[in-house]
């Protein structure tokens, strides 16, 4: 069986901000979540993603049991530390040994951290998310300047994979006729959405000039990620973000 690998954010913050992306290899998961699935709501054996997430704190040596959160595709973002169960799609800490954490498979992982190192945050943004306007409630959590903060945009499904209706497309010029930009004609009826981009676009008129990532596609790599649009049944890949 594959090791377990993680993507690191490319982006200029001081070391003690900890970042990783989990890719699907080095787990103990079967069938269509193999192997190291990360979320206990797909279906997998409890056993295996409690397996999963061990080796997931022993590889990384977290600090603590990550905050995973119970996702809706809202806007909600959770301050941690916070016990107990918590409904959010974003998390945000301003302590060491707070372990933000964002399941996705498809959707978009957005990483947040201030430049002096002692504060960070992620997001989750699937298309509906991402309308809604969970970005800027976690940039408010993290409560900076603009000018302070670093951006790095974790896999997604990708424009050329990324098919929807036209409500989709809707949601986002109704904000910012300037996101057309991101869609391009698909079939009669549907658009081809470039979900980084439009997050690239929410980033920038927030004021974050320093964004970078957004270029690796879960849907075109079945070998390293999930993907749901792909797959239908599949497990879950990890964003975490920490302070050492």
């Amino acid at each position: 069986m594959p090791g377990l690998e993680f993507l690191a954010p490319g982006w200029s913050v001081p070391a003690r901000v900890r970042a990783v992306v989990t890719t699907r290899s080095g787990g103990v998961s079967k069938g269509p979540r193999a192997s190291f699935n990360l979320a206990a709501h797909v279906g997998d054996d409890p056993a295996a993603v409690a397996e999963n997430r061990r080796r997931l704190r022993d590889a990384l040596g977290l600090p603590a049991e990550p905050a995973w959160l119970e996702q809706v595709h809202g806007t909600g973002v959770a301050v941690l530390p916070e016990g107990g169960r918590v409904v959010a799609d974003a998390a945000v800490s301003f302590t060491r040994g707070e372990v933000c954490a964002v399941l996705v498979a498809d959707c978009l992982p957005v990483f947040l951290a201030n430049r002096a190192g002692n504060r960070v945050g992620i997001a989750h943004a699937g298309w509906r998310g991402l309308a809604a306007g969970v970005v800027e409630s976690t940039l408010a959590a993290l409560d900076c300047e603009p000018r302070d903060i670093v951006a790095w945009l974790g896999p997604s499904i990708g424009p050329q994979a990324f098919e929807v209706g036209e409500e989709v497309r809707d949601a986002f010029l109704s904000r910012d006729e300037g996101a057309a930009a991101q869609f391009e004609p698909g079939r009669p009826g549907r658009w081809m959405a470039d979900l980084p981009g439009l997050a690239r676009r929410r980033l920038a008129a927030a004021g974050i000039a320093d964004v970078g990532g957004g270029d690796l596609c879960t849907h075109a790599d079945a070998a390293r990620f999930y993907s749901f649009r792909r797959d239908g049944a599949t497990g879950r890949l990890a964003a975490l973000a920490w302070l050492d």
